[in-house]
């Protein structure tokens, strides 16, 4: 039990090191989010380190599990549930209500992001994974995936951070 717990970290942490490199990115700024005053939380890791495995699978409006696809909500649900046995219920609204209110600037890994992506408040939400990209599960091309806030897209349309954690 202990060494597929050893290998998945290991893979989580070579993904990271490869998404890392530099690349040219069409984006609206070229803004960083210093981690501030908020200490590492160790559930945050244990929520990005699950999201990571779930990159790549399909989308599904409603979707609440990686077996049938996820939406947005569902992917924030199924992963808080599985990585720290917090029940996270609801639309991405309903998430945005029941979380606390933090600055971006004071943004860390496991820590969630919400958009205005349909003409309406929390219609959209991710996880934060640090170094200004979050994971999500975006109708648009249908799987799990990787973004950054700045993004011209995701930067236009972020309306707050929020927080489960102390």
């Amino acid at each position: 039990m202990r060494i597929p717990a050893l290998f998945f970290a290991s893979l989580v942490v070579l993904l990271l090191a490869a998404c890392g490199s530099k690349e040219p990115r069409s984006s609206a700024s070229t803004e960083t989010i210093a981690q501030a005053s908020r200490s590492v939380s160790e559930k945050g890791n244990e929520v990005v380190f699950y999201a990571m495995g779930l990159i790549d699978t399909g989308y599904r409006f409603g979707g609440k599990n990686p077996e049938a696809g996820l939406d947005c909500s569902g992917m924030v649900s199924y992963i808080y549930g599985q990585a720290t046995g917090l029940r996270v219920q609801g639309s991405a609204a309903e998430i945005a209500r029941s979380s606390k209110p933090i600055a971006k600037a004071e943004l860390r890994p496991g820590d969630l992001v919400f958009f205005n992506t349909l003409n309406r408040s929390f219609s959209h939400v991710g996880i934060y994974i640090g170094e200004t990209r979050f994971i999500h599960a975006p109708s648009t091309n249908g799987k799990v995936r990787i973004d950054r806030l700045s993004d011209s897209y995701y930067a236009q349309r972020f309306q707050a951070a929020r927080t489960f954690f102390d």
